[in-house]
């Protein structure tokens, strides 16, 4: 029987596509909070998908990005605890703008040379979901 106790305030990420909970784990940098809990429940039965993954993480609630999540798949539903309950229910959607998540493969991009500086995209075409690099416009699609 699996068994994977509740959490007091944290969140609990729903409707993930089978196997994407692991990449979603590296983009959130869960392994580095240092008082959070994550538990990761890989290809459970689901009525509307089929099979989902869900992440449950306890940690303080303003301490994961959710604009990340947005970006990886703006179909997972957030919900947000606070003293065992949940209080909110969130959408996400697509972020205008994402930081360090994906790197400019233009060559003589300045952060190609410059190491110091931020990957900043903002979303250019929302209906293709198409992102360009803040300094030289260099197109991203894709996840």
């Amino acid at each position: 029987m699996l068994n994977i106790s509740g959490i007091r305030e944290g969140y609990v990420l729903d409707h993930i596509k089978a196997g994407m909970s692991l990449k979603i784990y590296d983009y959130l940098k869960l392994g580095d909070l240092e008082d959070g809990t994550t538990a990761i429940i890989m290809n459970a039965r689901s009525n509307k998908m089929g099979k989902k993954d869900i992440i449950k993480v306890e940690c303080p609630v303003d301490s994961i990005d959710l604009d990340i999540l947005g970006y990886i798949d703006h179909n997972i539903t957030v919900n947000i605890i606070k003293d065992d309950e949940i209080v909110e229910k969130r959408g996400l959607s697509l972020p205008h703008e994402i930081r360090n998540v994906i790197r400019c493969k233009n060559p003589r991009c300045i952060t190609s040379v410059e190491q110091g500086l931020p990957q900043i995209f903002y979303l250019s075409d929302e209906k293709n979901e198409v992102y360009r690099c803040r300094y030289c416009e260099e197109k991203y699609r894709g996840k």
